[in-house]
């Protein structure tokens, strides 16, 4: 039995809730990882996990073992990165997840220069709108635009501007709005954006100075929960859309939208790298934290 290994699986079945997603996430069958840890039960003569068909719950003797060799885990993932630093070119898999507005406008356009700079590094991109688990998902870093989680490492790489834009026909149809309140008072069709995993619609803000407008009864007959598709139904002429300027902007260059209240723009929404703690001297989320902090720079 390879001790090690076998602790890593026991640590990922811990954090992931199951063996299932451990095997997933450490890409090995899922018969393989019962059988390591039941090897690393028997060797060390004690029950760490509790099996039934619905679930996997950790003993108390598992607990205690969790928490000492994960942080020996930690420990000695930190001191190999850390000797990597001493490469010329950091190597291995690297697990980023982030938006699918960011990923197919900012990142992946970028991803050629990264990739002919580090060349050894394997990019796998997890491109969700939803906020994964760092750790359950065994993800190395991710790009957000919150930093409220306490058990993440955060730090800010750059800022998004707002847009508010429409079809020419849209507006043709409708009017142009000269004031954020005639959206409401002329019943102007808006496409809305909602989380798929809450249901909440995002607010139609707009600020000038110190001056704060939040629309409300807007006119949503469309809304969609995806950016990409967000912007479609902007192109298709179904209604106003507030959004994030770099998904519009080549749109707008080529006169297939036109902005609209230019004055009236919230404050930019900054842009954060997170990554668990386990990650801190990776050399590999070091180089890519430092590439993307200059792309979101001048965005």
């Amino acid at each position: 039995m390879d001790h090690l290994q076998a602790i890593r699986i026991f640590v990922r079945v811990v954090e992931t809730g199951g063996f299932g997603r451990a095997a997933l996430s450490l890409n090995i069958p899922n018969a393989t990882a019962s059988k390591w840890v039941q090897s690393l039960e028997a060797h060390l003569g004690v029950k760490l996990l509790e099996r039934n068909t619905r679930r996997v719950s950790v003993t108390t003797d598992g607990a205690a073992y969790y928490e000492r060799t994960r942080q020996m885990l930690s420990d000695l993932d930190d001191i190999e990165a850390t000797l990597g630093r001493g490469q010329a070119s950091p190597r291995g898999v690297l697990r980023v997840d982030t938006g699918g507005s960011v990923a197919s406008g900012i990142l992946i356009p970028a991803l050629p220069a990264f990739r002919t700079r580090y060349p050894d590094i394997q990019i796998q991109l997890s491109v969700t709108d939803r906020t994964v688990d760092l750790v359950a998902e065994n993800i190395d870093c991710a790009i957000r635009s919150t930093a409220d989680a306490p058990d993440l490492v955060t730090h800010p790489i750059g800022t998004l501007a707002w847009t508010t834009c429409a079809s020419p026909a849209y507006l043709r149809m409708y009017g142009t709005p000269k004031h954020p309140q005639d959206i409401v008072d002329k019943n102007m069709p808006v496409v809305g954006y909602f989380s798929a995993s809450s249901g909440l619609t995002q607010p139609v803000m707009f600020c000038r100075g110190k001056e704060t407008i939040t629309l409300e009864n807007i006119r949503n007959e469309v809304l969609v929960s995806e950016s990409n598709a967000h912007l479609a139904t902007a192109l298709a002429g179904l209604g106003i859309v507030h959004t994030l300027d770099f998904m519009v902007r080549p749109f707008i260059e080529q006169k297939r939208l036109v902005p609209i209240l230019t004055h009236w723009r919230p404050d930019p929404i900054n842009v954060y790298i997170a990554y668990p703690p386990s990650r801190r001297y990776s050399t590999k989320v070091r180089v890519f934290a430092d590439w993307a902090a200059t792309l979101f720079a001048p965005a």
